[in-house]
């Protein structure tokens, strides 16, 4: 069983469904319709241009070079620019990814609510004489439970799991182009929301039309794309990965920008913005499945059946559609409660933390490790589902602590690129960036964007006057980067380095 399990090795094609089923958001698309028409567009090419595509490139280098390394990000800021940054700001993002853990599974039961009523009902569901929220906070730890019971049984497991759940979120968008491809071409090309050339420049929602507002877009944009680097914690169980892991890494790159851009445009082929979404019964929570329903109908209507056969359709398309969130959810979960943990525990000097949390399973996995995160995410769950208004309030302030600090390691590792581009002991198996000159400016300008998003993703509940907001946003990474600092300053006062040097990681 070890050895079967050490010997498991994640191809080219399981690889990209595992990026897939863990980052792609078909979702995305439909709400960026809905907050910015066509309009929308043009600041995912440009967050794909100026963020996505570059950064992709970096992590593909990083990947490629430190193929052996079982530590992903941490390996990856270690052998650029030292221990203690790569300690910091790996422990902002896992810190980040724990507090992602406690909302992911609140909204995976929401999903799977709205698969089998077609809405969310989660707020009826009651065990044991208990409240709505204290009966979900249950599930959610058992859910949790079940997934790291699972994961903790070996890579192979979330690879075959991520997968198959990867080709359901990649399985909704093409249903969905091909849908709205037939309705189109039913229509003779025409479109339900006209394409003009000022409906690529301006929002028909009123709600995005200001230059703040049109700022908080492109912030949404460029988060929609993130998530790449968590892929850096399984890189060590995957099939020759200097070449599969950047060509994976390219694959999926092109292939979510593609589907992202193309799901946009084909929301107008079914939608006119203005009858279907300017409602009052539109919101963020629900236009996916407004989106979806509406091209139920629309496609019966194009088909000539009948009204019922259209509602019946758009039924089974929402449906559909929540079952892929419920597989998008699951994948995401099982990569999560395992990669972000596993590149903290592994990548960093086994000396800095105590030897219990760092040892490894028959499985090769850090099941000690991942059964702790599970307390104190199931803690965390216990305290906001039995704690009333004040624990609600405590939820709030992690979810606003988590915006930023889940992006902020961006800016470590792009900071770090051209560093790592100077290093001159490291095999390098895949090389896009060539040249120094184009190394530094092409970091400097994704850094620079990636700043901008930060800054103003922490200025704009200021610009609404919610202080308490942009307090806890601003905190959040400077919160978990003192305690990073704090604990890895008291572990070398203890000179816990001074003894004799860990065995090396063989990163490279």
């Amino acid at each position: 069983m070890d050895s079967q399990s050490s010997n498991t090795k994640i191809k080219l094609g399981a690889l990209v469904l595992m990026i897939f089923s863990s980052i792609f958001g078909f979702s995305n698309s439909l709400t960026a319709f809905y907050q910015m028409g066509y309009a929308s567009i043009i600041w995912y090419i440009v967050t794909a241009v100026l963020f996505f595509l570059p950064s992709a490139l970096m992590f593909a280098e990083y990947g490629a070079s430190f193929k052996a390394a079982r530590g992903g990000i941490f390996s990856w800021l270690r052998g650029s620019i030292g221990e203690k940054p790569a300690f910091i700001g790996t422990f902002i993002w896992l810190a980040a990814w724990v507090i992602w853990l406690v909302s992911s599974t609140q909204f995976f039961l929401v999903s799977v609510s709205t698969m089998i009523s077609g809405h969310d009902q989660t707020q009826t569901w009651h065990l044991f004489g208990l409240s709505a929220n204290q009966t979900l906070g249950i599930l959610e730890i058992v859910f949790l439970c079940i997934v790291t019971l699972i994961a903790s049984q070996g890579i192979d497991k979330i690879a075959k799991i991520s997968s198959f759940c990867g080709i359901f979120t990649l399985g909704i968008s093409i249903i969905f182009i091909l849908a709205s491809l037939l309705v189109w071409i039913l229509g003779h090309g025409q479109l339900a929301e006209p394409m003009t050339a000022a409906s690529l420049i301006h929002s028909p929602n009123t709600a995005f039309v200001s230059p703040i507002a049109v700022i908080s877009f492109i912030v949404y944009a460029l988060f929609a794309y993130g998530g790449l680097e968590t892929m850096a914690g399984v890189i060590d169980s995957v099939d020759q990965p200097e070449r599969t892991f950047p060509r994976a890494m390219i694959i999926a790159m092109f292939l979510m920008t593609f589907i992202y851009i193309a799901v946009i445009f084909l929301c107008g082929v079914c939608t006119n913005w203005q009858a279907v979404l300017s409602g009052k019964k539109v919101d963020l929570a629900n236009v996916e499945y407004v989106l979806i329903n509406n091209m139920g109908l629309v496609t019966a209507q194009k088909l000539g059946l009948s009204h019922a056969v259209g509602v019946m359709l758009g039924k089974a398309f929402a449906r559909f559609t929540a079952l892929t969130d419920v597989l998008g959810g699951l994948g995401a979960a099982f990569v999560m409660t395992y990669s972000p943990i596993k590149s903290f525990i592994e990548g960093c000097d086994p000396r800095l933390l105590p030897k219990k949390l760092t040892a490894m399973n028959k499985y090769k996995m850090p099941s000690f490790a991942m059964w702790i995160q599970v307390v104190i995410v199931s803690v965390i769950i216990l305290f906001i589902s039995f704690g009333g208004n004040a624990a609600g309030r405590f939820y709030t302030i992690l979810t606003d602590m988590m915006n930023v600090s889940s992006s902020a390691p961006y800016l470590f590792l792009v900071g770090a690129f051209p560093f790592f581009k100077m290093k001159k002991d490291l095999e390098r198996p895949f090389v896009f960036y060539r040249n120094m000159t184009v190394t530094w400016i092409v970091s400097i300008i994704v850094w620079l964007v990636l700043a901008v998003g930060i800054i103003f993703t922490c200025i704009e509940p200021l610009l609404e006057h919610d202080y308490a907001t942009a307090f806890w946003t601003a905190i959040g990474p400077l919160a978990f980067g003192v305690v990073a600092w704090i604990y890895y300053s008291w572990a070398e006062h203890r000179h816990v380095f001074d003894d004799k040097p860990a065995a090396e990681s063989n990163d490279d």
